[in-house]
C-alpha cells in the first residue's frame, strides 16, 4: 500500500531506491523472500522515512548493525526496533486506517526475517515449538488484510514475541479488535500504534520461563501498546492537541487473564515510557507532552 498523501517527487525517490536496492541485492545474490523488500539495504539511509514513524521514533533506532539492541527495520507495512540480544523487537510501529483493512485470508507463513544482518541469529518458527508460548504478533495480522503480501509481512519472526496464551487470546486480542473498530464502520479515524515489550520472565502454559529457543529469545514480563487516535486529515503531527485521545495499555505476560477486560490495563504513556525506556511524541512541545502523557484514557 502506498504511503498516505505521497507526492510525485517522493514516489520517484521511492522507485529509485527500490531499483537500486534490487540491483545491489541481485549482485549480492540475496534477494529477500518478500515481494516488497524492506528499506534496510546497503544503500539505505540510517533513518529512512516512513509514515509509520511520522509521530516519532521512540528509541531513535537506526539502520546500523553496530547498534544491535536498537536496530531499525522499515517495511511498507510497519517499522520496528529489533534487539539482537533478546531475539525480539523492542517495539513495532504502524499507521492504520480503513484502507489497510480488507478480506485477505490469514497467511500463517511464520518465517525468519532475512532483513537481519547475516551474522545474527535469525529466530525461526521452530524456536517456539513446545515452548508454552504463542507466537504473538506485535503488529497484528488483522491490521494488514488488504493484500496477501501485507498480511504475510506480519508473520516475519521479528514481529513476533513469546506471548502467554491467555494474554494473546484474551485482553490483547480484544484490544486489537477495538483498535480496528476505531477506523472502520461508522468511525472515520486514523490511528498510529506503537506496541512493544519489556522485562524478562513470563508465564506460559508450561510455567514461567525467562528464555526459549535455547536462550536465543527472551520472554518478556509485559506487553504494551500506545494508540494515538485522530480524525482523518492532513499534517497529523501538527493536529495533535490537548484533546487528542491516546490509549495506553500495559498487560502482564501471564496466564489466568483470558477473560479480563483490556480497559483494566489502561495506564499513562508516562508509565510505559518509564518501564520500557522509550520516548513518545518528542516533537511536541513539552507542555503538550506532559498534558497528554500523564493522563489515563477513560473513554
Amino acid at each position: 500500500m502506498p504511503p498516505k498523501n505521497i507526492t510525485n517527487t517522493t514516489e520517484l525517490m521511492q522507485v529509485k531506491k527500490y531499483l537500486l536496492y534490487t540491483l545491489t541485492s541481485l549482485l549480492a545474490g540475496c534477494l529477500p523472500e518478500l515481494d516488497i523488500p524492506p528499506t534496510n539495504s546497503r544503500t539505505a539511509d540510517l533513518m529512512p522515512e516512513t509514515i509509520h514513524l511520522d509521530l516519532g521514533n521512540p528509541t531513535n533506532a537506526t539502520v546500523n548493525a553496530s547498534q544491535s539492541q536498537n536496530y531499525l527495520i522499515v517495511r511498507e507495512q510497519y517499522a520496528l526496533s529489533y534487539n539482537r540480544e533478546k531475539g525480539t523487537a523492542n517495539w513495532v510501529a504502524w499507521y492504520l486506517d480503513r484502507a489497510w483493512i480488507g478480506d485477505v485470508a490469514r497467511q500463517d507463513d511464520f518465517r525468519a526475517d532475512t532483513a537481519l544482518p547475516g551474522v545474527w541469529y535469525r529466530v525461526d518458527d521452530d524456536d517456539y515449538v513446545n515452548s508454552g508460548f504463542n507466537r504473538g504478533h506485535l503488529c497484528p495480522s488483522g491490521d494488514r488484510t488488504n493484500t496477501p503480501v501485507d498480511n504475510s509481512a506480519t508473520f516475519l519472526m521479528t514481529n513476533i514475541i513469546p506471548q502467554a496464551p491467555d494474554n494473546n487470546q484474551g485482553p490483547w486480542r480484544d484490544f486489537e479488535e477495538y483498535t480496528r473498530d476505531l477506523v472502520t464502520g461508522e468511525n472515520d479515524n486514523e490511528v498510529y500504534v506503537y506496541s512493544g515489550v519489556y522485562g524478562r520472565g513470563g508465564e506460559g502454559s508450561d510455567g514461567t520461563k525467562e528464555t526459549i529457543a535455547e536462550g536465543n529469545v527472551v520472554v518478556p514480563t509485559n506487553l504494551w501498546k500506545v494508540v494515538i487516535v485522530l480524525p482523518q486529515g492532513e499534517d497529523d503531527l501538527n493536529r495533535i492537541d490537548e484533546n487528542t485521545r491516546i490509549i495506553a495499555i500495559d498487560i502482564p505476560n501471564e496466564q489466568g487473564i483470558r477473560s479480563a477486560d483490556w480497559q483494566d490495563y489502561r495506564v499513562s504513556v508516562d508509565a510505559i515510557e518509564a518501564n520500557a525506556e522509550v520516548d513518545f511524541l518528542a516533537d511536541l512541545s513539552e507542555t503538550l507532552q506532559e498534558t497528554l502523557e500523564s493522563r489515563v484514557d477513560t473513554q
